[in-house]
């Protein structure tokens, strides 16, 4: 591995892990009604966590913080196969790392609570749609704020708020990961693998049709990583 990359994997490392961190924190932290405000406080702590961790690594590595986010990038003809698995490693990495870490001060039953999972009702169909819309979403937003070349510069706040609406629906219903990296961590850490397959195959959809309507149809142009 180069210094470059390296480094693009020491950020994306450093803001998977921040995301994790804190989400695993917040649902604990409003767990309850007399602990905080809900489904806000949780939509808004995922999304100021990347709303600042993109703006802060954003120059390094891009700051995709999101395996689903890398793979639409890597559809959409913006990455190649190396710097994609290189960036995965250290997603999934600092997401287990946050997750051990939490599991340490909070205890290992709050991260497996923190562990996003499939509502009561919901079939694990509409689980996998659910996630791949909101992450269509999320993988859209980040192309159209951050890596077309006519975007506005506010890449970080549109993605952080993109993340905190999708929360606000899809939280009750499959916790709105829209990320393997968000579900992979504290499952790893806690042995709560329930419909884990869901947080997978769900965004990497989403991510990949993001990919193709936004990377090969509608950007300005293309450039290979």
């Amino acid at each position: 591995m180069n210094s470059t990359l390296a480094k693009q994997c020491a950020a994306e490392f450093i803001g998977t892990f921040t995301l994790i961190f804190i989400g695993i924190g917040a649902i604990a932290n409003n767990s309850s009604p007399a602990a905080g405000v809900g489904l806000l406080g949780v939509a808004l702590a995922h999304g100021l966590a990347i709303a600042v961790m993109v703006s802060a690594t954003g120059a390094i590595s891009g700051g995709q913080l999101n395996p689903a986010v890398t793979f639409g990038l890597f559809v959409g003809g913006q990455m190649d196969i190396k710097k994609t698995l290189a960036y995965w490693i250290a997603q999934l990495a600092g997401a287990t790392a946050a997750a051990l870490l939490c599991g340490s001060l909070l205890g290992m039953a709050k991260v497996a609570g923190g562990t996003p999972d499939v509502g009561t009702g919901v079939s694990t169909g509409q689980a996998i749609i659910i996630e791949a819309v909101l992450t269509f979403f999320l993988v859209f937003v980040v192309y159209g704020s951050a890596v077309d070349a006519r975007a506005p510069k506010i890449g970080g706040l549109a993605i952080g708020l993109t993340v905190a609406l999708d929360i606000l629906f899809g939280g009750p219903l499959t916790g709105a990961a829209m990320n393997p990296a968000r579900t992979f961590g504290p499952a790893l850490a806690s042995s709560h693998w329930n419909n884990h397959m869901v947080y997978w195959v769900g965004p990497l959809i989403g991510g990949a049709m993001a990919g193709l309507i936004y990377g090969r149809f509608l950007i300005k142009q293309s450039k290979t990583a």
